[in-house]
């Protein structure tokens, strides 16, 4: 399975590379070689302002969530998104660029976390999926409870030691 696993991603990282490059060659062919030299600089450039602001307005985010003890949610996926898309725009080529710019701006992350979210999903197996339920020991029927729907106190503690256990 690891190994499926890494001849894909060797796969997806050779074919991205041979894109990068064929787009490179395009656009310094419409543009000039200069020219396209200095668009991806500027690109990475933009990268490192974007990543910076969004970076930081996303840590606020998560950490205004952790001091009010609220579930950190979307702003944990979007830290994520924008550490990726930080790294796509620094690192050189359009494509790359385009999909980090995507992942940077927040008007558009929302898009990219959907996406990504449907492919997860198709990705899992079936008993993987769909609603989750949970039952709880404070609100469960307990054993012996005389009257339906009524609920008895749940104890909650640890157990140090049992006298009916042997050694």
């Amino acid at each position: 399975m690891a190994d499926l696993v890494r001849r894909r991603l060797r796969l997806v990282v050779g074919l991205t590379a041979l894109a990068e490059l064929v787009v490179f060659v395009l656009v310094a062919a419409w543009i000039g070689v200069g020219a396209t030299v200095l668009a991806t600089l500027a690109t990475s450039a933009l990268g490192f302002v974007l990543l910076g602001r969004q970076g930081t307005r996303a840590l606020t985010d998560l950490r205004e969530r952790a001091r009010t003890r609220r579930s950190p949610g979307a702003e944990l996926g979007n830290a994520g998104l924008i550490a990726v898309g930080g790294l796509l725009m620094v690192l050189p080529g359009f494509i790359g660029d385009v999909v980090g710019l995507l992942c940077l701006l927040p008007g558009t992350r929302g898009l990219v976390r959907r996406a990504l979210g449907r492919l997860v999903l198709s990705r899992l197996p079936d008993r993987m999926r769909g609603p989750v339920r949970v039952q709880s020991v404070r609100t469960a029927q307990m054993p012996g409870d005389d009257v339906p729907g009524e609920r008895r106190p749940v104890i909650e503690g640890e157990v140090l030691g049992d006298p009916h256990r042997r050694p």
